[in-house]
């Protein structure tokens, strides 16, 4: 006995639909957990109002690797006492600097060990070509963090740099940027 063709292809048709939008909405909703930064710093009032580089805060090594987030060091100058009226301050000072414990920043374009990235060499790009403008944010963005691998949604790939190194003229050689 031979079914009919609308039989077979409609219940196909609902599963595929079904299938890219499950794909497409709830995986990237499964996949990435959201948090925030533990405390809320307002790069705003740093950059304008204290007329802060971002070099100030976030320091690289001689050959131009990145150092890591800033510590209480950088901040305690300032920072040892309660400045304004900002709760989140505030908390900074109680929680962290009070008690000498470092803030466990989340890193939103931190690079696999296997690969190499000069900030010096790097040095004629504005800084939102590669990461999100902070500068300008009061409250940082959400930090969307890879359940599977633990990197940020944020950081960049591998395309992203040959695209762009691509255009530029430089080598997309795998010595250049992989140890």
């Amino acid at each position: 006995m031979a079914k009919c063709k609308s039989c077979v292809v409609l219940p196909f048709l609902v599963g595929l639909v079904a299938s890219i939008v499950l794909g497409w909405w709830g995986f990237p909703k499964v996949l990435y957990s959201q948090k925030t930064q533990p405390i809320r710093f307002d790069h705003v009032v740093h950059v304008e109002d204290q007329a802060m580089a971002c070099e100030d805060c976030h320091a690289f090594r001689d050959d131009g690797s990145y150092a890591g987030m800033p510590t209480n060091a950088n901040c305690v100058g300032c920072h040892e006492d309660v400045q304004g009226e900002d709760p989140d301050e505030a908390r900074y000072v109680t929680e962290y600097v009070q008690q000498e414990k470092e803030v466990e920043w989340l890193g939103y374009q931190k690079q696999p060990d296997n690969v190499y990235f000069s900030h010096i060499a790097h040095k004629e790009l504005d800084c939102t070509s590669c990461h999100p403008d902070v500068a300008n944010m009061s409250t940082p963005p959400v930090y969307y963090e890879n359940r599977l691998s633990g990197y940020s949604k944020d950081t960049m790939k591998m395309w992203q740099c040959e695209e762009c190194h691509a255009q530029s003229g430089a080598s997309n050689a795998c010595f250049v940027c992989h140890k």
